[in-house]
């Protein structure tokens, strides 16, 4: 499907909810909620619709590919709110914040790569039996630290 040529005359013209679904392939339902969440903003016209800058179809690409990678929508939001006038990221905001998520993607893959390495053993919260985890949790220890998979955390 060949792309539909923007008119000069059309640059500033704001955007309906429906042409930034279509534009970035985000449902109208994940727009409203990442709205909701203070990571895109509209404003309502005179007939009380949303209208959306052009620009907002880069911030829906950018909080796209970071969710896509694994990145949580507090972080991504953090992110942008960190930028000035709440404009939307440049190649150069974009390499400071890949930067920033690297580190947060690395802790994860550490996490994965020990969940990987224990699972067919142990999930590391002592739930399977006391007797297949005596050494990795001696009499459930673990159980005083609560719910959820201790060994694992850093």
């Amino acid at each position: 499907m060949a792309m539909k040529r923007i008119d000069p005359e059309d640059w500033g013209k704001e955007l309906t909810v429906g042409e930034v679904a279509r534009r970035s392939g985000v449902a109208v339902s994940a727009l409203h909620f990442y709205e909701t969440r203070g990571l895109i903003r509209s404003h309502r016209n005179r007939g009380n619709q949303r209208r959306y800058p052009r620009e907002v179809l880069r911030r829906v690409a950018v909080i796209k590919v970071a969710q896509r990678v694994g990145v949580p929508l507090a972080s991504i939001k953090a992110a942008l709110d960190s930028l000035p006038d709440g404009r939307s990221p440049t190649a150069a905001d974009w390499a400071r914040l890949s930067r920033i998520w690297r580190d947060e993607l690395d802790a994860r893959i550490g996490q994965l790569q020990r969940l990987r390495d224990q699972l067919d053993g142990c999930i590391g919260c002592g739930c399977l039996s006391i007797k297949a985890c005596r050494l990795r949790n001696p009499w459930d220890e673990l159980a005083e630290h609560g719910p959820g998979a201790h060994l694992l955390e850093p």
